[in-house]
């Protein structure tokens, strides 16, 4: 099984997806449970894995204390009855993050939920909750924060006519941003200026979509920013600044590294969050974190000129890493390892270990 998981890797960093897909059912076919080795391990946490897709929770920063003995479980290929055969487990985090992948499997993981008897982080109820069109609910009522209007598709209309209704009826005009379901960090991501652009990407997608207002949130200085803060137990902690000359904004791609000023407005973020925000729209986020209810979670947002957040997107499938401790972003790692020890914690505290 690891074999035909390493050849699905080797296919998707190709862009064969249909040859990945193809070795990650092969694999999950042979095995649903993997266990990592680790000596005098704190607590065995069983990890709720989706094997089809991606989507899951990044979680090996979060998890790379090593208290914890890892037990992954590819749910979407098995059976109920093999619940029951699972090793010994102590709490278990879904790391199905992404709304998206997770409708498919609702009834699945309700049906796990309901029968486990040990506790568990991210409740599939409250990661539904955070899908693209869902987040305008979410936010309601908060006055320091928006976001734009947005609208999930199961599939592309059958003409600009009946795309320009459901605009209309949605309140949303051009210019829209395209993208599928289930991505993230930009994939399949289109700026349409039109409405039969709209139309045409979205029939280009060959499946669900949403269909979202874009706003230009340039700031004086001619740059894009988006800010991206994690909530561990429902509360927030910094994790990265990223400042653009592109509208889509993108850590890698936006040049930090070369860039002195920018990484000094970034520090400076890190360093005192609330300050470089406002102390409204620390607020806001701290309430965010507690509406979204999730014991892992993010928001990738910008700052208005009148202080208010501008949210992009709030769901359980951030990533953070680290950096290289000899690379020009290295300063960064003291907040990630902030963010470790932070989710370290709430293992030990649902655990009790």
């Amino acid at each position: 099984a690891p074999a035909w998981q390493n050849l699905a890797a080797i296919h998707d960093a190709r862009g064969e997806d249909e040859a990945a897909r193809r070795c990650r059912e092969q694999a999950y076919r042979l095995q649903r449970v993997f266990v990592e080795a680790l000596d005098a391990p704190t607590r065995r946490l069983l990890v709720l894995c989706a094997g089809a897709a991606a989507g899951n929770v990044p979680f090996e920063t979060l998890l790379s204390s090593g208290r914890s003995l890892l037990i992954k479980y590819a749910i979407d290929f098995a059976a109920s009855a093999e619940d029951a055969a699972l090793p010994p487990f102590d709490l278990v985090f879904n790391a199905i993050g992404d709304a998206d992948i997770a409708a498919p499997l609702a009834a699945r993981l309700e049906g796990f939920a309901q029968r486990c008897r040990k506790p568990l982080l991210n409740h599939p109820v409250a990661v539904a909750r955070t899908r693209r069109d869902r987040l305008p609910a979410l936010l309601e009522g908060l006055d320091a924060a928006e976001t734009a209007p947005c609208i999930r598709l199961d599939a592309a209309p059958a003409n600009a006519t009946d795309l320009r209704r459901l605009l209309e009826a949605a309140g949303l005009e051009a210019p829209l941003l395209v993208r599928p379901a289930a991505s993230h960090g930009g994939l399949g991501l289109t700026r349409c200026e039109s409405v039969a652009a709209a139309f045409e990407a979205l029939h280009a997608l060959g499946g669900a979509g949403y269909l979202t207002a874009f706003r230009d949130s340039r700031d004086p200085d001619g740059c894009w920013r988006k800010y991206r803060v994690v909530f561990v137990d429902r509360e927030p902690l910094p994790y990265h600044l990223a400042i653009s000359g592109a509208w889509m904004v993108h850590y890698r791609s936006a040049g930090m590294e070369g860039q002195a000023g920018r990484l000094a407005e970034e520090a400076r973020f890190l360093a005192d969050p609330e300050a470089a925000l406002g102390a409204p729209a620390w607020a806001a986020l701290r309430e965010i974190g507690r509406r979204l209810d999730l014991d892992y979670a993010g928001i990738d947002f910008t700052l208005r000129p009148d202080g208010r957040l501008l949210v992009f997107e709030a769901n359980a499938t951030m990533l953070v890493h680290r950096e290289r401790r000899d690379g020009p972003l290295a300063r960064k790692n003291t907040a990630v390892q902030a963010i470790a020890e932070a989710f370290e914690r709430r293992l030990r505290q649902v655990a009790g270990a």
